[in-house]
């Protein structure tokens, strides 16, 4: 299993390197995450851990989802018990605001404390979050196609995507033609972004570049298992 951890995106800075050049990083707050629940093969048809990250008032989470991460009486689960029915293991913490799952058997039980610590002297992640929304864009910003000509007869229309449609055979347009829409709030995975440095007292990752989404977003940082 690849590590991984989740957390939410604080913003971006720059930071010095050794040689005295500048490296544009972002700042994650990874961790520290609660292992929920614990997946294998022969229960669940798949091996996998599901992570929780920051808790969540009480008042705001359902009883689905305070019965997950914590034993509460109900009747169901008493009949259960009473016919000898195994119980399924809590975690016994809060809700939790932004829960995951990662595939593969990474040897963890219910309830332990995953810290950013686990990445330390990882040398590249890959890092997928949920890009910023830009709403109902055009065809331009949407596709980054370079529009009509501003000369020769072309007046007014510079940013008009002009013909869509085939000839007399089909006579409509194709499905899949790319035109204007929604664009934006799409799951996005940056790739073997450098990893500049981990703060484990303030969990805190810093990695190379730009990671997808807005500042507070949250994403889901492993470590790559892209060959370079």
């Amino acid at each position: 299993m690849r590590k991984g951890i989740l957390g939410r995106k604080v913003g971006m800075t720059q930071v010095f390197q050794p040689d005295g050049s500048i490296a544009p990083v972002t700042v994650i707050e990874a961790g520290p995450c609660k292992v929920l629940q614990v997946k294998t093969v022969g229960r669940d048809g798949y091996d996998a851990v599901q992570l929780g990250f920051l808790d969540k008032p009480r008042r705001l989470a359902s009883r689905s989802e305070r019965g997950h991460v914590a034993d509460i009486s109900s009747k169901r689960s008493s009949k259960l018990q009473a016919n000898g029915v195994a119980v399924t293991p809590k975690a016994g913490s809060e809700p939790k605001r932004f829960v995951k799952e990662l595939r593969g058997d990474a040897g963890w039980s219910v309830g332990a404390d995953v810290l950013v610590s686990l990445l330390d002297g990882v040398k590249s992640v890959d890092v997928t979050g949920t890009s910023k929304g830009c709403g109902y864009s055009g065809w331009m910003k949407r596709h980054n196609f370079k529009g009509q000509r501003a000369t020769h007869g072309v007046k007014k229309v510079h940013r008009h995507p002009g013909g869509t449609a085939a000839g007399t055979y089909p006579g409509r347009v194709r499905k899949g033609r790319k035109m204007a829409g929604h664009y934006g709030v799409d799951q996005v995975t940056m790739r073997n972004l450098k990893v500049v440095k981990v703060d484990v007292e303030n969990n805190l990752i810093l990695v190379h570049g730009p990671v997808p989404g807005p500042a507070g977003g949250y994403v889901v940082v492993r470590e790559t298992n892209k060959v370079s």
